[in-house]
């Protein structure tokens, strides 16, 4: 039987300093080595994955921004892509725009360039966090209007903002069943985020789209929090770290070590068989 085992990033597989540990690393090399299809599913964006991930063997294509893309490393290339419509990306910014929220836009001018776009002058004490932790990412696109904002291809829309603000407009999008919304604490800084994507683009799709894609028979998942809640509802078998969600470990198959004892490693390089 051939598996395919997909893991969550932060808060289980990488470290509090946002690192896949130097035992983790070596662990999983070994065992991709051995014939292990690894893969990851995150919120994050290819670019930061990496970065997270320096050292680690990255064989497979991954899920990231929570599913509304699939990519892989190794040819460069976008496989899956969930983009919102016209009429979508412009009433998500009239909600925001409504409530003096500045969004990050995740998109392209074509599918192959990835961008990440931000209207000058308007940005918060989080997005300035944001954009200090990744000065020198070339997706960065400051602009100067809001069509610019809204220009081309967008799959993604990221707010970081106080929780009072951020709820007014959670309040509305979280009941449009056209989107995801997602409105949680951001997990290493008092930042408060929330993310909207496309209703498809979901962790679920995006490892039901790989396991189709590389053939596999089986899924095992690994997660922490409530972005990971629908991968858990399509794996065979789910495990929760230690430092997870109690709802999340409720629905688990079993609950494994702490994200800062590499709980992912430890538990894969005793159970798989290859």
């Amino acid at each position: 039987m051939k598996t395919l085992y997909v893991t969550d990033l932060d808060g289980t597989l990488l470290t509090s300093q946002e690192h896949v540990s130097a035992y983790s690393c070596e662990r999983l090399n070994a065992l991709t080595d051995r014939g292990m299809i690894l893969s990851f599913a995150t919120a994050r964006s290819a670019l930061s994955a990496k970065l997270s991930l320096s050292g680690l063997k990255i064989r497979t294509p991954v899920v990231l921004y929570n599913g509304g893309l699939v990519y892989d490393y190794e040819t460069e290339r976008t496989l899956r892509a969930v983009l919102f419509t016209d009429e979508e990306k412009r009433y998500v910014h009239s909600i925001l725009k409504e409530f003096d929220i500045p969004p990050f836009v995740f998109g392209a001018r074509c599918k192959e360039r990835e961008r990440v776009a931000y209207e000058v002058g308007k940005e918060t004490l989080g997005i300035e966090r944001y954009l200090y932790r990744r000065r020198g990412d070339v997706r960065l696109d400051p602009v100067s209007s809001e069509e610019a904002l809204l220009e081309g291809y967008i799959f993604y829309f990221k707010c970081i903002c106080p929780r009072e603000q951020l709820e007014k407009a959670w309040n509305i999008l979280k009941y449009d069943s056209r989107f995801i919304c997602i409105f949680h604490q951001e997990k290493y800084q008092n930042d408060f985020w929330m993310e909207i994507s496309p209703r498809e683009a979901t962790k679920a799709n995006g490892v039901r789209f790989l396991k189709e894609y590389l053939g596999c028979d089986k899924v095992v998942c690994f997660g922490d929090t409530s972005n990971d809640s629908d991968m858990f509802d399509v794996c065979d078998e789910k495990y929760a770290v230690m430092n997870a969600d109690s709802w999340l470990k409720e629905k688990a198959t079993g609950v494994i070590g702490y994200a800062e004892e590499d709980g992912v490693a430890k538990w894969l390089e005793a159970n798989f068989n290859g």
